[in-house]
């Protein structure tokens, strides 16, 4: 049994001598990184083209039926019963004209930004890569996340930048 002890307590100071090899962590800015990516810029700048003439054709639209609505409660008085609920109706169908155009315009806003940022996002992954094998960091972590307790590793963010060649 004394000899079983002994090889425990063996066995845990080589395990214990194994974890306490320094890992080598950094932190990196990576919204700083991906800001200062002309790709980024640029991906950015079209999707708000994209954005504000989806956003301009729905206005458009909202604009005609909201003078279509005052036209309509002015003339009201004046129609039939059967006029006004055909007028309703229309109504009606221009709003979810409305509705399925916002719909249609969120979906293709997204799939538009998956498209433009998975490059951007392959880019950095692979200049972090890069740059951590060659610095011999186990890990890097953003620098932006709120999980540090502590920091106080080196900022791969130059280097990072760097291999991606911005400033």
């Amino acid at each position: 049994m004394k000899k079983l002890s002994v090889l425990f307590a063996a066995a845990m100071m080589v395990v214990s001598v194994g974890m306490a090899k320094a890992q080598k962590i950094a932190t990196l800015d990576v919204i700083g990184v991906l800001n200062a990516m002309p790709e980024k810029k640029k991906a950015d700048a079209d999707l708000k083209t994209f954005l504000d003439t989806k956003q301009g054709e729905i206005k458009k639209k909202a604009d005609a039926g909201q003078a279509k609505l005052k036209q309509y409660s002015e003339e009201a008085p004046k129609k039939t019963a059967e006029e006004n609920k055909a007028r309703e109706a229309e109504l009606a169908k221009m709003q979810e004209e409305i509705q399925q155009m916002n719909d249609k315009a969120q979906k293709d806003f997204v799939a538009k930004q998956d498209a433009a940022y998975e490059p951007i996002e392959k880019k950095l992954n692979d200049a972090v890569s890069k740059v951590a094998k060659a610095s011999g960091y186990d890990y890097i972590m953003d620098a932006n996340s709120s999980a540090f307790v502590f920091k106080a590793g080196p900022d791969a963010t130059a280097a990072v930048k760097k291999e991606l060649g911005i400033q």
